[in-house]
């Protein structure tokens, strides 16, 4: 496992996105978790905050699981780094159902939150190194098509869960049950990752093409003493907390903003509106990376920082009397959102290089621990205090919304101060000449 395989000759580059998918279409579950919120709050007695801790602490163990073990996935390869997500993830499932089912909610916590969030960091990462090495002509293309998979995922997580909730029941053993089927279910799709994943021959996988490793280079440990990674940290993070706040509140938040008006939304509705958001989590992540190949980076986080800043006005001025404005803001935010996970390994290749960019990445997704706590945390806290004041409808989410819009303009300030890194911190060619030959070796 610790050795991929390298693809033999012939073999066809666009065999890999498949390999990628499997895994991240089957961790994308995340993004799905609002479905469960309601129907744990009651079976358990939690409240908004508490049910959103196994959401928020796998998202947390996303990023430290990513930033810790980077180094491991770019030292052991991409199989050996799906299987370890795939156990990780499907063992998270089942310890969370053995909780649903003696109504310990500190084992759900345990199961999806630490265990799995560790299948999510490990997960996420283990593609991207190798997809940037068979796509040097198109990096922001080639990694989101993976990573469309994760923003994705919850487009097929959340039509199932409510359906398998509807047919277990909204109760302690019907929520265990579902969670059982998931982990089953989750580790027989990432097997087909596993089983299909390959790494190129040589460093320029398409003759025509550009060398994976030419132009400027940057380790792991000299990219993190670079401005420009910091920069990029602090423009993941305001970017995913302004996604993340809306995404893992979003089935109550669309029924809050119109209980009080004549056209309430249902909870099989709100459920569909989890699915359109994951729908467009999952467009922006090809589409938004894709067109970052034509315009360039920082021009694309430009539009996802300074346009979502005014999609979140325009919600929180005018959310409550347009139901077709709340819902299209929001699958905008939503699509900046994912175009910003995909879009950032082209931008950290720009930056610093194929070298150890696997590991720059997983240390960079410390920036979406932070949001994974701050979204949730500023949505959520806020909303149980308006409640416990007595305020209802979008008066519940003003605040938040106002905090979101100030994060985004920071965000957007910092994505401007990026610029090239300097030479100092480049690693000499032929040293990283002679690390790419020993790991085709191997």
């Amino acid at each position: 496992m610790s050795s991929p395989p390298l693809a033999p000759p012939g073999w066809s580059r666009w065999l890999v996105p498949p390999a990628a998918l499997s895994v991240h279409l089957s961790i994308g579950q995340a993004y799905a978790w609002s479905v469960f919120k309601v129907p744990l709050q009651s079976a358990l007695h939690l409240d908004g905050t508490q049910s959103a801790l196994p959401f928020q602490l796998a998202i947390v163990m996303l990023g430290l699981s990513a930033a810790f073990g980077g180094t491991l996935v770019e030292r052991n390869g991409p199989r050996w780094a799906m299987t370890v997500a795939l156990i990780c993830f499907s063992s998270g499932f089942l310890i969370s159902a053995l909780g649903a089912g003696t109504r310990q909610f500190w084992l759900i916590v345990l199961g999806y939150g630490f265990v799995g969030g560790i299948g999510l960091g490990i997960g996420y990462i283990s593609p991207v190194s190798t997809l940037i090495k068979w796509f040097p002509d198109r990096p922001g293309m080639a990694t989101g098509i993976a990573i469309m998979g994760f923003g994705g995922g919850a487009l097929i997580a959340s039509p199932w869960s409510a359906q398998m909730l509807q047919s277990f029941g909204t109760g302690h053993s019907g929520i265990a049950l579902a969670f059982l089927v998931h982990g089953l279910s989750y580790a027989v799709f990432m097997t087909l990752g596993v089983l299909l994943v390959r790494v190129p021959r040589t460093a320029k996988p398409v003759e025509s093409g550009p060398s994976a490793v030419e132009g400027v280079q940057v380790s792991a440990r000299g990219a993190v003493r670079t401005p420009q990674f910091w920069l990029l940290w602090i423009v993941l993070c305001t970017n995913v907390t302004a996604g993340i706040g809306i995404l893992e509140k979003a089935a109550p938040m669309i029924t809050d903003f119109f209980s009080g008006t004549s056209t309430p939304v249902s909870a099989a509705a709100a459920a569909g509106f989890v699915a359109l958001l994951s729908a467009a989590n999952m467009a922006g992540r090809i589409g938004w990376s894709s067109t970052s190949d034509l315009i360039g980076r920082k021009n694309v986080y430009r539009v996802y920082l300074g346009v979502g800043a005014l999609m979140y006005l325009l919600i929180a001025l005018l959310g409550d009397s347009s139901k077709p404005l709340f819902v299209l803001c929001a699958l905008v935010i939503l699509s900046f959102y994912g175009g910003g996970f995909a879009t950032v390994p082209a931008y950290l290749k720009d930056l610093f290089g194929t070298y150890q960019v696997g590991a720059i990445h997983g240390r960079l997704l410390t920036a979406w621990s932070t949001a994974g706590v701050l979204g949730p945390l500023i949505v959520n806290w806020i909303a149980d205090r308006q409640a416990a004041a007595g305020k209802h409808g979008p008066a519940l989410y003003g605040l938040s919304f106002g905090i979101m819009i100030g994060l985004l303009v920071v965000g957007f300030a910092a994505n401007e101060f990026v610029r090239p890194v300097h030479a100092r911190h480049h690693v000499p060619a032929p040293r990283e000449a002679a690390d790419a030959q020993r790991h085709q070796s191997a």
